[in-house]
């Protein structure tokens, strides 16, 4: 067995353990990891040595092909029923806890797997494949809020909080308000200093997916609004001390993902909860974004590749006109065609992308690049699929029509279209200027 093959059944062992002792769930969690071990093994080496991007080690394969099987028999039962809801049943929140999908970079020693952050993206796009609500809720808490507390926090932040985050306790991410979006540096809550050395912040936030079931929050205020954005700080902050949920957001898409405003009213916080120092809240939340910018080209590229699933498996096995199955028609077949090919370059520069993070590059134009094309891809699909299916389609009995309006947030949000353009356009700009 080699090494990356033996590596992954050592963290399946780990989990199979952990599941047995801790989750409610565990016979069918166990049951998944099985199956994925095995899928695992039989597939070892196989990576080795391929020129292929989306080729991936064991350990990766392993929680796609888990992943997958989670999806099938967890989430997919109740896609339709969270939808019509606008909520996401929390035993869906529990499961993923459970089975060890919220702590996928977070060290072993503090209750995470891990993991690389190429495993943590594919996880959020195999997710998005059956519901990008359920995708966003797991990137926003993996690939944000773990992400600011395992970077960035203290040991003692580090050690109170990314142990609850492995197992129990959602995570949401609090910059955006209503006067600062796109320009997210112009925001107008406060933090106070107060003579013991603790904090008091008071202000607001909106779009603060996670929002109604977050327990944790990383917050960003500002301490010295003089300073401008050089005084913007971050926080680590506890739902029980005074943040408030005013209103949750009725939504086109990704309805079962809530998205909150939230509230902070003289939230009392202590020293110890500062994330980073004092005014190093921009350069945690930028850092933190564009890592996030590939979470969310993971979740489109995902949510791209599940309508097209569904799509061509109707085009070309159950529909017929004029004697033969619609997907023989030469017409549709290119229509497919282009989609499949746009979906593969998507996955290219996701992943392309993902694996320069991982191997410590500079990877902010590829990361913009790969949300802005992921997100066109998905809105594009989704809708193209719907037509395929015809009258089908446009109906809440099928699922297409979820897709297509749950599509429609990539082009939106953690940085629009036309900021992920000014982006690249820098960068491009940089390179070529004398």
């Amino acid at each position: 067995m080699a090494i990356n093959g033996l590596r992954s059944q050592v963290a399946i062992a780990k989990n199979a353990v952990w599941l047995e002792r801790n989750s409610t769930h565990s016979s069918t969690y166990k049951r998944l990891f099985s199956i994925a071990a095995t899928t695992a093994a039989a597939n070892n080496g196989h990576a080795a040595g391929t020129a292929s991007i989306l080729e991936f080690d064991d350990d990766v394969n392993m929680f796609r092909d888990m992943v997958s099987r989670f999806c099938q028999d967890i989430v997919q039962p109740k896609v339709r029923e969270m939808d019509e809801a606008e909520k996401m049943d929390p035993e869906i929140i529990t499961a993923m806890f459970g089975n060890g999908l919220m702590a996928i970079e977070t060290p072993e020693e503090y209750g995470g797997t891990g993991a690389s952050f190429t495993a943590a993206i594919s996880i959020v796009e195999e997710l998005a494949k059956t519901d990008p609500s359920v995708s966003v809720c797991n990137d926003v808490h993996n690939t944000l809020v773990n992400t600011c507390i395992r970077k960035w926090g203290s040991e003692d932040l580090k050690s109170r909080y990314l142990p609850q985050m492995a197992t129990s306790k959602l995570g949401a991410f609090a910059l955006s308000e209503p006067s600062s979006g796109s320009d997210a540096f112009a925001l107008k809550t406060r933090a106070r200093k107060l003579k013991d050395g603790g904090y008091v912040i008071d202000g607001g936030k909106m779009w603060i997916t996670n929002g109604a079931e977050a327990e944790i929050f990383v917050v960003f205020a500002n301490l010295a609004p003089e300073n401008g954005y050089k005084g913007i700080t971050a926080f680590v902050l506890e739902k029980p001390w005074g943040v408030k949920v005013v209103k949750k957001e009725h939504k086109l898409g990704i309805r079962a993902s809530s998205t909150a405003v939230i509230a902070f009213d003289e939230v009392h916080v202590p020293a110890s909860n500062l994330l980073g120092k004092e005014g190093a809240g921009y350069k945690i939340a930028i850092e933190c974004l564009n890592e996030g910018r590939i979470g969310i080209a993971a979740q489109m590229a995902g949510l791209a590749q599940g309508a097209f699933n569904r799509a061509v498996s109707y085009v070309y096995n159950d529909r017929k006109q004029f004697g033969k199955f619609v997907g023989e028609f030469q017409g549709m077949q290119f229509q497919i065609a282009q989609a499949a090919t746009e979906i593969e370059a998507a996955r290219l520069m996701l992943y392309n992308a993902a694996r320069i993070k991982d191997n410590g590059g500079d990877f902010v134009k590829e990361a913009a690049m790969a949300k802005l094309y992921a997100s066109q891809v998905a809105e594009k699909v989704a809708s193209q699929a719907v037509e395929w299916m015809g009258g089908v389609g446009f109906t809440r009995e099928e699922v297409l029509e979820k897709y297509f309006r749950d599509s429609k947030i990539g082009s939106i949000y953690e940085g629009t279209s036309n900021i992920q353009l000014q982006t690249i356009a820098k960068l491009v700009q940089k390179r070529y200027t004398n």
